[in-house]
């Protein structure tokens, strides 16, 4: 099968496609015929050597839609042929091993399929550690990206009044999805309280260095939770990296999530497996508005 692969840390001028034994599922597993994969920023960093060692030729990629054709041992809610997304490792490739799946709703693309998982546990995750109610208002940081905008939508169908931080280039999606934008960047606690007399909880998805601001903003700082800056718990603040804390049992809501409330991931770009180095290009550096996906079942 192709794959794209990396046999050493660097930026996106190691990766090649090439061609990797088909993996295969274990128990509790699914393997998809990959038709979509996102890349994630966690991708950029793995392939940077920024998350630990590796086992060289690695293949990045964590996030999958595609159709199912080997099922493991104890998996009974999906059967082979059904198409899916979901969330496992080494998805740039032809064939996936996925550790959770939902069955793809009606209706939904594949391009936008794969943009789905790993965004929306992390944003589920987040929001109920800070449990995030009808009537509250939250501040999102970031709230223009993958996770920032999924915590959005997903405040907003709980009820919550949301505020969110974007460059202004960002501000009308994020009225779109139900957000008040705020300008990001220094100052962003007096933006906030220009809107708002109270905030009950603030989630940091950007990491860049505004958690003081940010807990200022709240009147118990561990109503702050951060998913980019791991130094948060020095500021009074929690930081999640997933874990036991786990959200995936959301994607079995994304039928309902999508009809009943429009939920979705914003697409900025596509391209084939073969361009995955564009593609990571464009993730890191093209400050891109959206998921960018690399569409597997072109040539």
């Amino acid at each position: 099968m192709r794959a794209v692969t990396y046999d050493r840390f660097g930026d996106s001028s190691v990766l090649h496609v090439t061609e990797r034994d088909e993996p295969h599922a274990r128990e509790g597993r699914v393997r998809v015929r990959v038709r979509a994969a996102a890349l994630n920023r966690a991708d950029v960093k793995k392939r940077s050597g920024d998350m630990g060692e590796a086992t060289f030729p690695a293949v990045p990629g964590f996030d999958a839609a595609g159709i199912v054709d080997e099922v493991g041992d104890g998996v009974a809610d999906v059967a082979v042929g059904d198409e899916v997304l979901g969330w496992g490792f080494r998805t740039l490739a032809d064939f996936a091993v996925l550790r959770h799946v939902a069955v793809k709703p009606a209706g939904l693309g594949w391009i936008e399929a794969a943009g789905l998982p790993l965004v929306t546990e992390t944003a589920e995750r987040a929001l109920r550690l800070l449990n995030v109610q009808a009537g509250q208002t939250l501040v999102v940081e970031g709230a223009a990206g993958g996770v920032g905008a999924a915590a959005v939508q997903l405040a907003r169908i709980r009820g919550a009044r949301v505020i969110g931080t974007a460059s202004e280039r960002n501000h009308e999606y994020l009225q779109s999805i139900g957000a008040e934008p705020v300008l990001y960047g220094a100052g962003i606690a007096a933006s906030v309280r220009d809107i708002a007399d109270h905030v009950d909880a603030v989630l940091d998805t950007a990491g860049s260095g505004s958690l003081p601001e940010l807990v200022g903003l709240v009147d118990d700082p561990s109503q702050v939770v951060s998913i980019a800056d791991f130094d948060a718990p020095q500021f009074g603040a929690r930081a999640t990296g997933g874990g036991a804390d786990s959200a995936w049992d959301v994607l079995d809501e994304l039928p309902g999530l999508i009809s009943e409330h429009g939920y979705g991931a914003r697409v900025d770009s596509v391209f084939p497996l073969v361009d995955a180095a564009a593609a990571f290009d464009r993730l890191e550096f093209g400050r891109p508005q959206g998921k960018v996906i690399l569409d597997v079942s072109l040539s």
